[in-house]
């Protein structure tokens, strides 16, 4: 399968999941929109569009004018060619701004290795049907997605405590995942180092935080490679 993964800094990546699809001898295109790298024109040949995340926010236009273009290749993909997408953290946001909801700032901001609790139409869906009703995964976000309810294609799939998309589908092929599983053993720290990340960290959880969320990916790390292993398996099996 040929998967693109449009990218708004180097360390954001599919992680774990990137690792898992090269294994298997996919092909895995990498535009690094950060970096003045620019989307391909034609789409068709794209098995899997991700989206992930970055510290820049949806409507920051002005300051990423790649943005326009990241959009309007997302709606290219998803609702042109109706071909399968998944947005991490940013990713999502922008998924969502498309399909007609808001991104709007989170209060409080979700930072952590938070409960995620799926819904139970997630029973059904293609790509989640298979994790537990409540897994554990990392937040990182200040802003997330509202107002989808508007659109009568789209499936609440999994809320937390403060936000409510968590995960959400559009018709079963395009999904917006609001927190992080793709991470590895070195995501935490290198995030940590990343100004933005850094100060919404220590301005949620305090001074000295960075290090408690080392040790919690360590305890909760291998819980998370089982669940994007799931995920992956179920997108080049349901997405083949």
């Amino acid at each position: 399968m040929n998967f693109l993964s449009l990218q708004h800094i180097p360390i954001e990546d599919p992680g774990y999941i990137k690792d898992l699809l090269l294994a298997d001898g996919h092909n895995l295109t990498t535009i690094e929109l950060d970096k003045g790298e620019h989307i391909p024109l034609d789409l068709k040949s794209y098995d899997v569009m991700f989206s992930m995340g970055g510290p820049m926010d949806t409507w920051m236009e002005y300051d990423y004018p790649w943005l326009i273009e990241e959009k309007k290749a997302i709606t290219d993909f998803v609702l042109n060619l109706k071909k399968p997408f998944v947005g991490f953290c940013l990713g999502c946001q922008l998924l969502g701004e498309v399909l007609g909801g808001s991104v709007v700032k989170s209060d409080p901001p979700e930072i952590g290795f938070l409960d995620v609790n799926l819904a139970e139409i997630a029973a059904q869906d293609p790509l989640f049907s298979n994790f537990p009703n409540t897994f554990k995964a990392l937040q990182w976000h200040s802003y997330e997605v509202r107002g989808l309810e508007q659109n009568p294609n789209i499936n609440l799939l999994a809320s937390s405590k403060n936000t409510k998309y968590q995960i959400f589908n559009y018709k079963n092929y395009a999904y917006g995942v609001q927190f992080h599983v793709e991470i590895k053993d070195d995501t935490v720290s290198s995030w940590g180092s990343v100004p933005e990340y850094k100060k919404a960290l220590e301005g949620t959880l305090g001074d000295g935080s960075l290090n408690k969320m080392k040790l919690e990916s360590d305890k909760y790390l291998s819980d998370m490679n089982l669940l994007s292993s799931s995920l992956y398996q179920n997108i080049i099996t349901k997405f083949k």
